[in-house]
């Protein structure tokens, strides 16, 4: 497309379109909120820079690691070192971080409406700030979950106690062999329920929350809904970015809603029902929050 087919950050200060958006939310029958990893990171948990070095100095050492994404996919050497990485990862991100401040303005000013998440993020910290499971659809997978590698059966473990097992005995970059995680049926190796190629396991509850996705959708194609957008890059776009410019340019009472640091951009077609905010997430759902409550 050309740039005359695409509109950018809004025109108007901060608090304009803070109230614009306030606005559309409170006047709204639903609200859908599509959540990406730039959330997580404008709630301060960055996957680089200073909280990687204060936890993995030793795997950025040995292996050249730079950050937490790009060493999930480092070729460890062996399943005892892979596993002291992968446990110290979950333990920091699923289990031992605060709830971000982002993740409770939004559960705030989503309280008391009906509203929908639909997140491609894996920190659980929707779960953690109230929002309610019947309400989100993790269509990525959980840190907090397990499958098997092969995978030999449609299933999931919470792995809470295995994960903080390894953190505590993991001695060298190493874990002790005997807590290599492994499939109660076939004896395959566990790994995370993370979707990066197709041995993706889509549980029942996956499979619940997809359904209730769907009927939100169908009980609100016609409605006055807020699709929110918050923190989505170009990674996944068919996941929530392109699915929700198609239910605005559908829908001629829906406001689309974009929050992002950088990479702010729709469909010029949408420039009469379209608030777009190049600039911190976070700071806006708190002044959201405020104005809403």
């Amino acid at each position: 497309m050309s740039s005359s087919q695409w509109m950018t950050a809004s025109t108007g200060s901060f608090s304009q379109s803070a109230e614009r958006i306030a606005e559309a939310i409170g006047g709204a029958d639903a609200v859908l909120v599509g959540a990406g990893a730039g959330l997580s990171t404008a709630a301060g948990f960055s996957y680089g820079g200073k909280r990687f070095e204060e936890h993995f100095a030793d795997f950025h050492e040995r292996f050249g690691i730079e950050d937490m994404y790009t060493g999930g996919f480092y070729p460890f050497p062996d399943k005892e070192t892979l596993w002291a990485w992968w446990s110290r990862s979950i333990w920091l991100n699923r289990y031992a971080c605060p709830v971000g401040e982002a993740y409770k303005d939004l559960a705030a000013l989503l309280q008391g409406r009906d509203y929908f998440v639909l997140t491609t993020n894996v920190d659980h910290q929707f779960q953690r700030a109230g929002i309610e499971k019947e309400r989100l659809f993790y269509t990525q997978g959980d840190y907090g979950l397990f499958q098997c590698s092969v995978p030999c059966h449609q299933e999931t473990y919470d792995n809470k106690d295995m994960v903080e097992a390894m953190v505590r005995e993991q001695k060298d970059m190493r874990v002790p062999s005997e807590l290599v995680p492994r499939c109660p049926r076939c004896g395959e190796p566990l790994v995370p329920n993370l979707r990066c190629d197709d041995t993706f396991v889509e549980d029942a509850g996956w499979h619940a929350a997809a359904e209730r996705y769907d009927k939100f959708l169908k009980d609100h194609r016609r409605d006055r809904v807020v699709l929110l957008e918050i923190g989505v890059g170009g990674n996944t776009p068919l996941i929530i970015k392109f699915p929700f410019w198609r239910m605005a340019l559908g829908n001629r009472h829906a406001t689309y809603v974009q929050l992002n640091a950088g990479e702010v951009f729709a469909p010029a077609e949408l420039a009469e029902r379209a608030i777009l905010v190049d600039g911190d997430a976070a700071k806006m759902l708190s002044a959201l929050r405020e104005k809403l409550a």
